[in-house]
């Protein structure tokens, strides 16, 4: 299936979709998919984007090959099949949903085998009986390099499609690396993880095709828009907006109280302004409003009580958009860099 608008985006279905759905939604980005059965959706606030569904595994392909420009799927994915110069490049590495873990999982009867260190003797052992250690997994390229990171030499992959929590139980393999959430189905096949076991932490992720950006200024400029939102959505959902009621002799005082808490004074620090009072109604009252940390909101209902606050309301934000979108300045540079030096673009930042 072909896409002829400007940017085509490509998003998961099934697993993932409905997940993505809602965070686009949540952006500013709502889809319009009339029809559920539907591979083909639009993007009303950007009537240039083009959507297809594809199942998640299938995404970074389609991106590689460049069918769709951008795409979302697993961080996962993407580490498992990426290599030094191929097209693709990550605009959004962590989205805020869809979080698991790549882990090694051994069964629960090797009560000895905690750690790495303890899977490594193990494969040793293994060895020295003619055998090798056997890892069931649907990512060899991630597992493979994190167990000759971690000096483990001797091993056999089995790579399988299938459940790979019954592989030990079955007989095909020892021990598996597979995605986690929550651990349940693990225990349920009476498997374990290990200290040290987690090969990649994994949440879904903006990728594009280097190439289709960087040849189309239309399709980078719809690739801006959706970072933008996207950029300023997730950053808006570290703060709160704090609004308040302050009586105090004069706004100096009012903003001397606030700005000695640094702390909790707003981004930038408190906007304070004299509240007009209703027919009848006292003077003297200032009203007191800060941006802060989600995870100081409690203290800085606490500094303005003690500052003679009263009717206290919080709101929480919806975009906070910076001076430029650091993503976009991100992907700029990328689609300048030589492909053998567009790693660690966003670890830099």
């Amino acid at each position: 299936m072909v896409l002829r608008e400007g940017l085509r985006l490509a998003l998961p279905s099934k697993g993932m979709e409905e997940a993505t759905l809602a965070f686009l939604a949540s952006c500013g980005l709502a889809v319009d998919r009339t029809n559920p059965r539907q591979y083909r959706a639009s993007m009303p606030s950007l009537p240039g984007v083009g959507v297809l569904f594809q199942r998640a595994n299938d995404i970074f392909a389609k991106v590689e090959e460049g069918s769709v420009d951008l795409g979302i799927t697993g961080y996962d994915v993407v580490q498992e099949h990426r290599g030094e110069d191929d097209p693709v490049v990550v605009l959004y590495p962590k989205l805020g949903y869809g979080r698991c873990a790549l882990v090694l999982a051994v069964p629960e009867a090797w009560i000895d085998v905690t750690t790495v260190a303890d899977l490594a003797d193990v494969a040793a052992s293994f060895r020295a009986r003619g055998r090798e250690l056997r890892i069931a997994t649907k990512y060899p390229n991630l597992t493979r390099r994190f167990l000759h990171e971690h000096a483990i030499a001797h091993f056999t992959i089995v790579e399988s499609s299938g459940a790979l929590e019954a592989a030990p139980t079955l007989g095909y393999a020892d021990v598996v690396a597979d995605l986690m959430t929550s651990g349940v189905t693990l225990r349920e096949n009476r498997l374990k993880t290990i200290q040290g076991g987690i090969i990649l932490e994994s949440e879904a992720c903006l990728i594009g095709n280097r190439e289709a950006l960087r040849c189309s200024p239309e399709k980078r400029a719809l690739t801006r828009s959706m970072l933008e939102l996207i950029e300023a959505y997730l950053r808006s959902r570290r703060y709160c907006r704090v609004t308040a009621n302050v009586r105090s002799t004069s706004e100096a005082a009012v903003v001397r109280l606030i700005t000695t808490h640094g702390e909790v004074a707003g981004l930038r620090g408190p906007t304070v302004a004299r509240v007009h009072p209703k027919v009848g109604g006292e003077d003297g009252w200032f009203g007191v409003t800060v941006v802060v940390d989600r995870g100081l909101l409690l203290k800085t209902v606490e500094v303005l009580r003690r500052a003679g606050a009263s009717e206290i309301m919080v709101s929480p934000l919806t975009y906070v958009f910076e001076s430029k979108s650091w993503s976009y300045e991100a992907l700029e540079r990328q689609l300048e860099a030589p492909p053998g030096e567009m790693e660690e673009w966003w670890e830099r930042s």
